[in-house]
């Protein structure tokens, strides 16, 4: 998949500027360990290795999926283009192609997404979401081989590796809030190269950007000391410069993934705390900001607060 996409920004950049490129293949952390992602680190674990070549110049650009990024700037840095979103959607790929609601009770469901399997509860709570690692052909597999009854990913990953045939449901956002940067690139390259800089800025897409800006400071004011799942989704207003801003925060244990199991802590009985929020796309920081206040006032920060130190799924 990282391939695959990696590919899409070399053919756009080529196309934009006539510049050809070279791809480079990193091994990664999150590509080797079979460990679940939060307990390796979680967001990040896919960006470090191709950051450190980046900056020891073995590599001139990066190309990641936006939603691995730390919210945090890195030193050396800069994020040069968010090309065009893909798909941002949650995708059911289930045996004989059934619909979640044709899923027989205790049917399990293979994720690797904290904030996929709180939503499924929430779906269906006499399904049990079963914790998986691998790329996305592996977890395929398991549906294949009958291990799984069904996994859900992301609908752009299986559209990246021609996967969609598979597909059996597609989760609108209403249902399965995504993860904040899901279905969109990121490209970054060393911030004293200028030049490049200026190359990279002409696959950049200023909707897409505005759109993850905003998803993604959500996420950074609700990150710290949070491995709640938390879900965040921008979609600009049709005939206007306006964003429009969706978030959740899910009271449910990263770390365990039961039937229907939400663990409610102290936040005056309440399991989900869900905002919505409208603002000037030139405000896409304060409108992530914002909302997230919001969030934090209606009891997600006692929803997060019962959670243990692992990360969100930005990563998932």
């Amino acid at each position: 998949m990282a391939l695959s996409q990696s590919g899409d920004v070399a053919r756009l950049l080529t196309e934009r500027t006539g510049r050809r490129v070279e791809i480079v293949g990193v091994t990664t952390l999150g590509d080797v360990s079979r460990e679940q992602l939060t307990q390796i680190g979680g967001t990040g674990v896919f960006v470090s290795a191709l950051r450190e070549s980046l900056l020891r110049g073995e590599v001139d650009f990066a190309v990641h999926s936006l939603k691995d990024l730390p919210t945090g700037a890195a030193e050396g840095i800069t994020l040069a283009a968010v090309p065009p979103r893909d798909d941002p959607r949650d995708a059911l790929v289930a045996r004989e192609g059934a619909k979640l609601a044709d899923l027989p009770a205790g049917a399990r469901i293979g994720t690797g997404s904290p904030r996929r399997a709180a939503q499924l509860a929430l779906l269906r709570s006499d399904v049990t979401a079963v914790p998986i690692r691998g790329n996305a052909n592996t977890r395929l597999a398991k549906v294949r081989d009958g291990e799984l009854d069904a996994v859900v990913l992301a609908y752009a990953g299986l559209a990246r590796i021609g996967h969609t045939d598979l597909v059996s449901e597609i989760f609108e956002p209403e249902d399965m809030v995504p993860a904040p940067g899901q279905g969109a690139l990121a490209v970054e390259c060393r911030t004293d190269d200028t030049e490049l800089a200026e190359l990279l800025a002409t696959i950049d897409h200023p909707a897409t950007r505005a759109a993850v800006t905003a998803e993604r400071s959500l996420l950074a004011a609700l990150e710290a000391g949070c491995s709640a799942p938390v879900g965040g989704y921008a979609t600009g207003v049709a005939g206007t410069e306006r964003l429009h801003l969706s978030g959740v925060v899910l009271g449910v244990r990263a770390t365990s993934f039961q039937p229907g199991v939400l663990d409610v802590g102290p936040a005056a009985g309440r399991m989900v705390v869900r905002e919505r929020g409208e603002a000037d796309a030139a405000d896409a920081i304060r409108l992530g900001y914002e909302l997230a206040a919001r969030m934090l006032a209606l009891g997600a920060a006692d929803l997060m607060r019962g959670e243990n130190s692992d990360r969100n799924d930005a990563h998932d």
